[in-house]
């Protein structure tokens, strides 16, 4: 097995007195992408913000390429992991072109200016992410969707070995969905290692290898997404009844959420109580 690039050990995070993450373990290889998945409130958002050393745990240590958080700059972190957040705030009414080339930033000397290079790196990056039409609008004038890519190229214009991304195609037409994903595979082919919270189940069940759940701010689920994509341990952890089946093209596990069909999970309940996985009802006696 590949060393872990990133190392977490009994992550303990809270917001005052609310704890939001409990006693999380787990390792990252270089040149993994990984899914984050789990219900709303169950501390991915947490999870990457310490991460990215954005909050400060309560209990526990992170280290990243060997070196533990807590005693490197800000401007380190930023070299070795870039993030695209959830939301984009705006404050100022930069350029598109602008905002990419912000990614730039962790690489300048002092307080020297942009380069050549890191100008051709910002617009590689917003060609790949189909943003170059946009270089010259202002963020706040584009949509949420265009805005969102154009986040993207800006951690791609950082040029960091670890993507975290929060969220980062939920604004996105389908179509663009699968656009940006098919560039972070390959990103993540030439090395990248990625790190995706993902609302979307089947995208990331065609795109992750390794999939993370989380529920009620522990780990539910690690594992290689044919072993943990299942119809009985999804059920659980959203609490509704969730069947899977097989993509017709890739062959890899889809749900589908039934209307109407949901009930109560006890959790603990016995594996194959929403069926084999395969969306097919358990056998009744």
């Amino acid at each position: 097995m590949s060393p872990a690039l990133i190392e977490i050990d009994s992550l303990t995070c809270a917001y005052g007195r609310h704890v939001v993450l409990r006693d999380i373990s787990l390792r990252l290889a270089a040149g993994e992408m990984v899914g984050l998945l789990g219900p709303n409130g169950s501390g991915k958002s947490t999870l990457l913000l310490a991460l990215a050393g954005v909050i400060k745990p309560r209990e526990g240590r992170i280290r990243v390429a060997g070196q533990d958080l807590q005693g490197v700059s800000a401007r380190w972190r930023a070299r070795q992991m870039a993030s695209v957040p959830q939301k984009i705030a705006v404050s100022f009414p930069f350029k598109c072109l602008s905002a990419v080339l912000m990614g730039r930033y962790p690489h300048l000397q002092g307080w020297g200016d942009y380069s050549r290079q890191d100008l051709d790196l910002a617009l590689t990056a917003m060609e790949e992410t189909g943003t170059l039409h946009l270089a010259s609008r202002l963020l706040p004038e584009v949509s949420g969707g265009e805005g969102q890519m154009v986040m993207i190229a800006r951690a791609l214009a950082q040029e960091a070995p670890i993507l975290l991304l929060d969220e980062a195609t939920s604004a996105l037409d389908a179509a663009h969905k699968i656009q940006i994903f098919d560039l972070l595979t390959a990103k993540n082919r030439q090395g990248a290692t990625l790190l995706c919270i993902m609302h979307d189940l089947n995208l990331a069940a065609l795109y992750c290898q390794r999939l993370i759940f989380l529920k009620n701010g522990r780990i539910m689920a690690d594992g290689p997404k044919a072993s943990i994509f299942r119809a009985d341990i999804l059920s659980e952890l959203y609490e509704t009844k969730i069947m899977v089946v097989h993509h017709p093209v890739t062959g890899d596990p889809q749900a589908y959420f039934v209307p109407g069909a949901g009930r109560p999970v006890v959790s603990g309940a016995a594996p194959g109580a929403w069926g084999d996985g395969l969306g097919r009802e358990p056998a009744h006696s």
